[in-house]
């Protein structure tokens, strides 16, 4: 992607954060060691968001343009859709939280203090938010061959009606064991921090959070009633034995492990992590991006399975 380049008046989509927006190129520069204002060396463009005020154009590099065609648009509409479920998953839990806060301060003869209120802001007027509260940001570095496989993705279950095979092999949980063992056998040759004392409580975050996130945030409306079905079946039916129930992870795979780790930065973006636990995640995620595209071959399903006219109907229903 880095290689390609761009012309002044061009119209673009670029990344801001972990979302697409169309834009267009005002200027163009190269930037070396005397004068590079942001580290990264190479073509520069000045762009400006479209509907956005001028006061958020800005420089970028390469590595955040695409171009604008069917194919970066598919891209951009998925990773919008996996945003909006992360946001209405977040409002749920703020609302929830601030029902407990009111019974809580309610309870206690009302001596709480009134919380700031926030109320559901609009994308970009969420970063219009002060300098000093902006929280830490986690830069993900996607590698274009997982952008081509969300596109296929959303497709596949948006627009073709299909479905991935349940359960997968291999599943998220074994996904994350087996990219352990491969860092750890990278011994001392790895960029990646302390990865003996690090790597299993970064594993086994990234396993919780796929549990606690796969019903709320990674999932499109068609895939709901095999979502349903597959906890009937491993976690909630009669035929489970007390103990013997499953993690979503032991069930889903690749595809949506990945929808999971491109949504991490908003997700990150709204807890509490400082900026040093956030520069950790991140180089981990980022090695483990790299990882799933040498291994992609034998991690993620070769075909969807077209699903029946009856599950169809459900699913609209």
């Amino acid at each position: 992607m880095s290689a390609q380049t761009f012309t002044v008046n061009e119209r673009v989509l670029c990344y801001h954060g972990p979302l697409i927006y169309e834009a267009k190129v005002l200027k163009t520069d190269t930037w070396d060691e005397s004068n590079t204002q942001s580290g990264v060396v190479g073509p520069h463009y000045f762009v400006h968001y479209k509907g956005w005020k001028q006061t958020w154009d800005e420089w970028v590099d390469a590595s955040r343009l695409l171009k604008f065609n069917e194919t970066n648009i598919a891209l951009q509409k998925a990773l919008q859709s996996q945003s909006q479920a992360a946001q209405a998953a977040s409002a749920s839990s703020s609302k929830a939280s601030k029902a407990q806060a009111a019974k809580d301060a309610a309870g206690a003869g009302g001596r709480g203090l009134a919380g700031r209120k926030d109320g559901a802001r609009g994308t970009k007027r969420g970063r219009e938010e002060d300098e000093g509260t902006r929280k830490p940001e986690m830069k993900l570095n996607v590698p274009e061959m997982l952008k081509v496989l969300l596109v296929d993705d959303w497709e596949a279950v948006t627009k073709n009606n299909q479905l991935v095979g349940l359960p997968r092999k291999p599943s998220v949980t074994e996904l994350l064991e087996e990219f352990k063992q491969y860092v750890l056998s990278q011994g001392t040759s790895t960029h990646l921090k302390d990865p003996k004392i690090l790597l299993p409580t970064i594993i086994a975050g990234l396993q919780t959070y796929f549990d606690r996130a796969l019903g709320a945030n990674l999932l499109y409306r068609f895939e709901r009633p095999q979502y349903a079905e597959v906890r009937k079946k491993y976690v909630t039916g009669p035929a489970v034995q007390v103990g013997q129930e499953k993690e979503m992870s032991a069930i889903y795979g690749a595809e949506h492990f990945l929808r999971m780790l491109v949504s991490l930065p908003q997700m990150v973006a709204s807890s509490s992590m400082d900026g040093e636990s956030v520069a950790l995640l991140r180089d981990y995620v980022n090695e483990l991006l790299q990882w799933m595209v040498k291994e992609k071959d034998r991690i993620f399903v070769p075909e969807y399975e077209s699903a029946s006219i009856a599950y169809q109907n459900i699913s609209r229903s």
